[in-house]
């Protein structure tokens, strides 16, 4: 069975792609950024996934990979293209050379022209190809950096992507429009640059006038990105240090009952249900602070920034929604406790009732 799934990073219109053999348990991840891998790693878990690898289509200029925060966590290897000039990778990639996951793979086919190093993946049944920015939906990646060819590109669409069966789903690694997909069918007739009867020499006229600026980010990301993605003095976008949390794909940071029991640092309680709640039948935890949902938003300056903050509620659910509203107003020390005080009298620990 095979598990897939499309994700997006709205900075920079990133898709990251997850697939993964759902009875062997093993999963790769093509083109991660760095600041979602807490969102990569919380979908992993929770589809209780093994990360074989991470893959990068090409050495990308407007954002940060993810593949060394994935390969810190998770101990994947991490692959890109043998042209790519990146250091620090586990696997370069040739045309031709297969990554095994489970009982599938993917089949890595040089598509150079947008970069030097640009490689498409491509699904053993051909059902399914990620074109990174080599060929965009209804476009393609432009080619004046980065040793960047129209030449080069136009060839590689032709010869390794327009001639895989026309029903082959076709992924990019960008689309600013909100374009999830495509077919070698449909770009074949529909792509105004590479489709059609548009020549070599069409494609490359087109290409050298584009005017356009370069990314906001290329200065940081992609020095960063030959680095495979080891950005010089950037600290880990996902760790809390104040105790051990995990990171739901809800994107809650969530603290179980018994490591808030046995947490060695001070934290403030606030319990978000109402009064009637906390007085009820389930009791609540010793030391809580009571702040109704509907009054949190007014009532933040009764809260300490100097400690962690850990919230509650019946089940978890309402509790959740309180450590968003706190992470967007500035509280960077906050999680949600897992399960609530359901969880907490289910496990035991100890409660005040009224």
């Amino acid at each position: 069975m095979l598990i897939f799934r499309q994700l997006f990073d709205p900075q920079s219109s990133t898709y990251t792609y997850l697939l993964a053999d759902g009875r062997a348990g093993e999963a790769v991840l093509i083109d991660p950024v760095f600041e979602l891998a807490p969102r990569d790693s919380a979908l992993l878990v929770e589809l209780g996934l093994g990360l074989v690898c991470t893959l990068e289509t090409h050495v990308h200029a407007d954002h940060v990979t993810g593949a060394a925060m994935m390969k810190r966590r998770f101990g994947s290897a991490i692959a890109l293209s043998a042209d790519s000039g990146a250091e620090g990778a586990d696997r370069y990639l040739a045309h031709g050379d297969r990554v095994q996951f489970g009982g599938r793979h993917l089949v890595v086919r040089a598509t150079p022209g947008h970069t030097r190093g640009c490689v498409t993946y491509v699904l053993d049944d051909e059902s399914m190809a990620f074109t990174g920015d080599c060929l965009l939906i209804r476009g393609s990646g432009r080619t004046d950096f980065q040793e960047g060819d129209p030449h080069a590109l136009y060839r590689s669409v032709h010869s390794q992507i327009l001639t895989l069966p026309h029903a082959c789903l076709l992924y990019p690694a960008h689309d600013y429009r909100g374009l999830t997909v495509t077919s070698v069918a449909e770009e074949r007739e529909f792509n105004p640059r590479l489709g059609g009867e548009v020549s070599e020499d069409d494609f490359t006229g087109y290409m050298s006038n584009l005017g356009l600026p370069h990314p906001k980010k290329m200065d940081i990301a992609v020095p960063a990105n030959l680095r495979c993605g080891r950005p010089a003095g950037a600290e880990a976008a996902d760790e809390q240090a104040w105790a051990p949390l995990t990171y739901t794909f809800a994107g809650v940071w969530e603290i179980s009952p018994q490591t808030l029991q046995e947490a060695a640092a001070p934290v403030e309680l606030v319990d978000v249900r109402e009064p009637d709640e906390f007085v009820g039948p389930l009791g609540h935890i010793r030391g809580a602070r009571l702040i109704p949902l509907g009054q949190l938003a007014g009532r933040l300056d009764e809260l300490p920034r100097d400690r962690p903050l850990v919230v509650v509620c019946r089940s978890g659910a309402r509790s959740a929604q309180a450590t968003l509203a706190l992470q967007r107003a500035g509280f960077a020390r906050v999680a949600n406790l897992g399960g609530g005080m359901l969880r907490w009298r289910a496990e035991g620990h100890p409660v005040e009732t009224a």
